[in-house]
């Protein structure tokens, strides 16, 4: 790579970064190419030349948002069995994420999911698309726990990645609202019930 190739990436880096902060701060429809050029010292319109528009960026964030968080929840779970001990894995991964205080800001999807709920465009599907990407994994790991018989074979897959996602809803909620010490270990009480009921006896 040389010396220019190295500098633009760097460069892309900084202001992504930047933009991945913004929006953890203050959502994903409040990033601004004026702003994240404050920010980081590159003229709007370096930070365009090499973003394109406030869309492109939305979208280059939630990419990079999705990698960090596939870093951090899903692959570490692929080192465990398939299954019921990876699906445990990566919901226990999620719960330890969401309950970080530094990361407390940082759901960008639950965040989007209220603010775009009513509203149509670009960014609204992109914001479902991820949120659809993550359920269909939930949903791949648990049908391979039915066919392993980890869990029962009348589980509704469908049931189950609700009623998970709803957890992790509520522990977003208690932990970055009520800002509830306790909410992880409830949600994870709460979790452990539920793969309980959908186990064999």
């Amino acid at each position: 790579m040389d010396t220019l190739t190295a500098k633009s990436e760097a460069t892309y880096a900084t202001i992504i970064n930047a933009a991945l902060d913004m929006a953890a701060a203050d959502g994903i429809g409040k990033l601004s190419l004026g702003e994240l050029a404050k920010r980081t010292g590159i003229s709007k319109s370096g930070v365009f030349s090499r973003v394109g528009s406030l869309e492109a960026l939305q979208t280059a964030v939630l990419d990079e948002y999705d990698r960090r968080f596939a870093e951090e929840i899903f692959m570490p779970s692929l080192q465990q069995p398939k299954g019921l001990p990876r699906l445990i894995a990566q919901v226990h991964a999620w719960a330890n994420r969401v309950g970080n205080e530094s990361l407390r800001n940082s759901c960008l999807y639950s965040a989007g999911a209220f603010e775009y709920d009513d509203q149509n465009g670009p960014l609204r599907d992109r914001l479902q698309k991820g949120v659809e990407a993550w359920r269909a994994s939930l949903r791949k790991t648990i049908l391979q726990a039915i066919e392993l018989g980890q869990l029962k074979p009348d589980t509704d897959p469908g049931q189950l990645v609700y009623e998970i996602y709803s957890l992790v809803v509520g522990l977003i909620h208690d932990s970055r609202f009520l800002r509830d010490e306790p909410a992880r270990k409830y949600m994870l009480n709460a979790f452990d019930r539920l793969i309980a009921a959908y186990g064999h006896a």
